[in-house]
């Protein structure tokens, strides 16, 4: 599969539209790329575009946009909110899909060095792409911002990794890198742009020593008055949302405005943000406040509400979230009905009996899903509700799992597949049984096809030794006790099943 690059191209202009259209109309004209967002602020007088391609296209777009940028904007006449350094103010590569940082590191270079070549500009490395260590930080190279760069420009230290060491007024110099997901999250408040500045040193781990708040790793914050919305903003850069992600980075704002008697107003995400950030945020939010939510849309609307990502402008789940704009489109479970079973029908060994398995077990789980649901939350079962959260939650997670693969262990069916369905036979809603029964035979089905597919492929192999010939039996025998297991629990729940009113 090809690989896909996605860039985030920052330019010191957000309050001419004509500008601001300009240089989106050069990078939709590039062939294979795809402009997913363009966030622009007048305060910061900054526009921030999202795009995608593969490696050629990105380049490509990323120097159209230089291009036109190099026309219409003159930094000696800039002023705005955020730290910038020139026209071009950053240029990230970040891999997706099928890509490397390795893959973004080259591009950076190629980037870099045709930038600098065309334009007669400086360019400095940053991030990943960078092997000095004091350099790599961006904060380190736009210290001073651009008000400094004449001077930064004569020491031998700060001469840039490519283009002219002299300083070009118009212009001024681009820092181009290569890094994975940064999230840009800002927090918003009735304050002071002064007061916003204190939480942002108090929360960030390289702010100033101040209260008894532990300090946020891989975080860094600055503020600044944002003139549309009448408050001030702390504008947060998430660079690892694995260790500190944006719900913890608000309850902290939240924590330390109330010691100033400062009201906290919402958040927002600027440009996009991968999925796993906004579940990790719902996943926390569910335990906290002991809720039962499994469907991710409705994670995702938790989230919106308890962050007030809405505050500014609307976040629109399928045009922020970067997995809900490039997706898959070759997998099986993306396909109509139709077309999986012509798919499957077709004169081709693969999709072949694993993905059917695979299928016929996640309908299974589904069928019991459903019977699980149609007895929760109704005031006959409520006895039961504590127990059917729990086997809801269980079959939930195996059809995500189910849908993910085509080759599923079979112990894994008799564990987590039928001790649920097992522990849902007394308890469910009479008014499915006839569904229920169905779901537990494709669990049924499901288990023998795979323990098939064992046998066969075991007694159809030439051992080139005896060592090897014993292992396949007992893979053979291991399989034939997993069918059993599961035929005598299939049995035994539809026996709890039938005798129930």
């Amino acid at each position: 599969m090809q690989k896909v690059i996605e860039c985030v191209p920052n330019f010191s202009e957000g309050q001419r539209k004509e500008v601001i259209d300009a240089i989106a109309h050069a990078i939709s004209c590039i062939e294979d790329v795809s402009l997913l967002d363009i966030d622009s602020s007048v305060s910061t007088n900054r526009t921030i575009y999202t795009f995608v391609g593969h490696p050629r296209a990105v380049i490509e777009a990323a120097i159209a946009a230089a291009r036109c940028a190099h026309n219409l904007i003159d930094m000696t006449k800039h002023t705005g909110e955020h730290p910038r350094i020139g026209v071009m103010d950053v240029v990230p590569f970040i891999p997706v899909r099928n890509a490397t940082m390795s893959d973004c590191i080259d591009i950076a270079l190629e980037f870099a060095n045709r930038l600098a070549s065309e334009l007669h500009v400086p360019v400095y490395l940053y991030g990943e792409a960078q092997e000095k260590e004091y350099r790599r930080d961006l904060t380190q190279i736009r210290n001073g911002e651009y008000e400094a760069l004449y001077d930064k420009l004569k020491k031998k230290e700060w001469q840039p990794d490519f283009g002219p060491s002299e300083f070009v007024p118009s212009w001024g110099a681009t820092c181009v890198g290569a890094r994975n997901y940064l999230i840009t999250y800002n927090i918003n408040l009735f304050s002071t742009k002064e007061q916003a500045h204190r939480i942002a040193l108090n929360i960030c781990e390289e702010g100033s020593n101040s209260n008894e708040i532990e300090k946020l790793k891989c975080i860094r914050g600055h503020s600044w008055w944002y003139e549309e919305g009448n408050l001030a903003q702390i504008a947060f850069n998430l660079i690892d949302f694995e260790v500190t992600n944006i719900h913890t980075v608000y309850n902290q704002c939240v924590a330390e405005a109330k010691m100033l008697n400062i009201g906290v107003c919402g958040s927002q995400i600027l440009g996009i943000i991968p999925l796993k950030s906004l579940l990790m945020a719902a996943d926390y939010f569910i335990e906290k406040e002991n809720l039962f939510i499994l469907e991710e849309d409705q994670k995702i609307r938790l989230v919106i509400d308890r962050l007030g990502l809405n505050s500014i402008t609307p976040f629109n789940p399928k045009k922020r979230i970067i997995e809900y704009i490039i997706h898959e489109d070759e997998s099986i479970t993306s396909m109509k009905l139709k077309d999986i079973m012509n798919h499957i029908g077709s004169r081709t060994l693969i999709p072949g009996g694993n993905c059917v398995t695979s299928l016929v077990a996640t309908l299974g789980a589904a069928l019991g899903t459903m019977c699980a649901l149609l007895t929760y939350g109704m005031r006959k079962w409520e006895l039961f509700e504590k127990e059917i959260r729990i086997i809801i939650t269980s079959l939930h997670t195996a059809i995500k799992s189910l849908m993910n693969t085509v080759d599923t262990n079979t112990e894994a069916f008799n564990k987590y597949l039928m001790e649920p369905f097992q522990r849902l036979a007394p308890l469910f809603n009479i008014d499915t049984k006839a569904d229920f029964i169905v779901g537990i035979k494709c669990l049924e089905t499901a288990v023998y096809g795979i323990c098939k597919r064992i046998e066969f492929f075991s007694t159809s192999t030439l051992y080139s030794d005896s060592q090897t010939e014993i292992i396949q039996n007992n893979y053979v025998d291991a399989a034939k006790q997993l069918l059993e297991i599961a035929q005598n629990m299939t049995q035994t729940i539809l026996a709890i099943v039938e005798i129930r009113n």
